[in-house]
């Protein structure tokens, strides 16, 4: 028996994989069993071309053992197995695969593909074993070979009995240090886990001796501890089934399995794809916003499988960020993955998945908004902020994805509807959508600048969210028609004899505007008279793009820099309060004109929301006006 040097390139890659190549050590396992099922899959390869083999897929199957006692933990296949030849070129050599090499010569068809790309996998096992012992028998030799190794030392390889073809590891496994457990991989239940976080959709049976206790025949009330080889894998993953032969329980049974959430998903999606890049994808839509949704801690993304094999419990370059709610899975053969099978190499395959099931999420979204509406409802009352937010972010990019899945709450619907439901009922002399802004409802339906618009018979979209108005200034414009906020100068209902009265109306009080201009200099940027008022006798407005919510939402952020909307004090001319004003301006009574003027302005603050500045000045003027 000769000892073996690995090669100086081998030595220092096998330091990487034990030491910084792999995440979680965990991984291991799924590496070996991803090489025990390509093992078999050579066979089936081979029984396609060679007329002598038959594939019983049956017949083939892996084993996991662990023995406490031994610390051994065993990975047996009834596989291809390996000549000593191949013994060395695979295992003497790190990072050469022979997987990968026999993927380049065969035919891969029938979507039966094999996983191992690089070689390199089998050595994750030197992260928990201090020893690894191969012993394998070639389908195609009558010799059976061993290969031991302690790690980077080196390896021996020597001539075995072994009857039938296949391969067994065996690792010794790592006593615990301080900083690490090892015992937890010699442990039935943990092995379980890990089996069926990764590698539980193999497609064939993966095999273990499972202890349980069970009352006893003879006496039900006492329990006995019965082993029986039980197989613990799904092997076929329910997105590789005809959709035909699933229903709806299947789906939601498969949702709770996988622990995506509490909740009955609202929709499924069972997604195949034989295109640019193949894969099969489930998604489903949730109910229930996770507690942790709007946080920093809550991380997106779908699980990501190559062949079955779990690859990325959470792949975020999936999912764009506004739908980030979905949960599910994909599984693709054509994913190029680096060393570790643990990242992913090409960005421009999840780019090309990511197109895919965006447009997938978008029309079934659609479709649920159409044929679905009570349960879109749901789903918007817990997302829709999200798709606001996708709407906003990236300077607008998206709006074009997201603006017809948006709801708001109409004045005349008394209900949410969408931007193309506004739009149908738009009367033709109605130049713009409509929109007032405010912490509720019923508060949005109190505002003043409300009553011309309403007057008019125009519906209004009821904006409650602090989002909702900087995601509409992106959008800017739908189908053609302008946001108009109610509170915007303009509202462009005015006729021109409505028009030409409002400015004879400034014109005759200009002197007056202008003084009540100084006593609130600094607060407003001008003083003039009402197009929009009824009933009240004022209200702020805002000039330019930051309007008075935007202003509120902005002064709650960390660094909001002090960004204000420019406001407009507008004084309803037929109200007996303007009457006041007329008469404190004409007797020169500057004291309570600027009384008038600062409550005023302070009520029009309330109206808004707005904090008044001096809480105690504003309560000794409505005294002086009461005395």
């Amino acid at each position: 028996m000769e000892k073996r040097e690995f090669q100086a390139e081998s030595k220092r890659l096998l330091e990487m994989m034990i030491n910084s190549i792999y995440s979680k050590k965990e991984v291991f396992l799924r590496e070996l069993i991803s090489n025990a099922s390509d093992a078999i899959d050579k066979i089936y390869y081979r029984a396609l071309s060679d007329e002598s083999l038959t594939f019983e897929k049956d017949q083939y199957y892996i084993k996991v053992e662990a023995d406490k006692d031994q610390r051994t933990l065993i990975i047996r296949d009834t596989g291809i197995g390996m000549t000593k030849e191949e013994l060395e070129n695979n295992l003497g050599t790190i990072a050469e695969s022979g997987t990968l090499n026999f993927k380049n010569e065969t035919e891969i068809e029938d979507g039966h593909d094999i996983i191992g790309q690089f070689g390199v996998g089998f050595y994750a096992a030197f992260m928990v074993a201090d020893v690894v012992t191969v012993y394998t028998k070639s389908l195609e030799s009558d010799k059976a070979w061993k290969w031991r190794s302690e790690g980077t030392e080196g390896y021996t390889i020597e001539e075995y009995k072994k009857e039938d073809p296949g391969t067994v590891i065996v690792l010794n496994i790592k006593e615990n240090t301080e900083d690490e457990t090892y015992d937890e991989f010699l442990e039935q239940d943990r092995l379980q886990d890990i089996i069926k976080k990764y590698s539980d959709f193999i497609r064939y049976p993966i095999k273990m001796d499972i202890t349980e206790e069970r009352p006893k025949e003879d006496n039900e009330e006492e329990l006995e501890k019965v082993t029986e080889e039980q197989v613990v894998n799904s092997m076929v993953p329910i997105w590789k089934k005809n959709k035909n032969e699933l229903t709806k329980e299947d789906y939601e049974n498969f949702y709770n399995e996988k622990r995506y959430g509490f909740d009955k998903p609202l929709k499924h999606m069972h997604i195949q794809v034989d295109g640019t890049i193949r894969f099969d994808s489930i998604l489903y839509i949730p109910e229930n916003i996770p507690f942790d949704y709007y946080t920093q801690d809550y991380e997106k993304g779908l699980e990501l499988y190559s062949n079955g094999v779990l690859i990325m419990h959470k792949c975020a370059d999936l999912l764009p960020d506004y739908f980030s709610f979905v949960k599910g899975l994909v599984d693709s053969e054509d994913l190029s993955l680096n060393i570790s099978r643990e990242m992913l190499q090409q960005d421009r395959q999840v780019r090309l998945i990511q197109k895919n099931l965006n447009k997938k999420i978008k029309n079934e979204l659609k479709k649920m908004l159409k044929n679905d509406r009570e349960n879109y409802e749901k789903f918007f009352e817990s997302f829709g902020r999200q798709l606001k937010f996708g709407v906003y972010n990236n300077f607008g990019q998206d709006k074009e994805t997201l603006q017809d899945l948006l709801l708001f709450y109409s004045s005349k619907e008394k209900k949410l509807v969408s931007l193309d439901e506004y739009i149908s009922r738009m009367p033709e002399d109605q130049k713009y959508i409509y929109y007032a802004t405010g912490d509720s409802i019923d508060r949005i339906e109190k505002l003043p600048q409300t009553e011309l618009v309403l007057d008019k018979g125009y519906e209004i979209l009821y904006f409650t969210e602090e989002v909702d108005e900087f995601a509409i200034k992106m959008i800017n414009t739908y189908n053609e028609k302008e946001f108009r906020s109610v509170s915007s100068g303009d509202l462009g209902i005015e006729d021109e004899e409505s028009k030409e009265e409002t400015e004879n109306e400034e014109k005759e009080n200009k002197e007056l505007f202008d003084k009540m201009k100084d006593v609130l200099s600094g607060k407003v940027k001008d003083v003039k008279v009402s197009k929009r008022l009824k009933s009240h006798p004022v209200c702020l407005t805002a000039d330019g793009e930051i309007s008075i919510e935007m202003e509120k939402v902005i002064s709650q952020m960390p660094d909001n820099q002090n960004i204000k909307a420019d406001k407009i004090l507008e004084i309803n001319a037929s109200h007996d309060v303007f009457r006041s004003l007329q008469t404190a301006f004409a007797n020169n009574d500057e004291e309570t004109l600027k009384l008038y003027t600062n409550l005023l302005y302070n009520q029009a603050l309330l109206i808004e929301g707005l904090p008044i500045q001096d809480p105690v000045e504003f309560t000794n003027d409505i005294c002086k006006v009461m005395a």
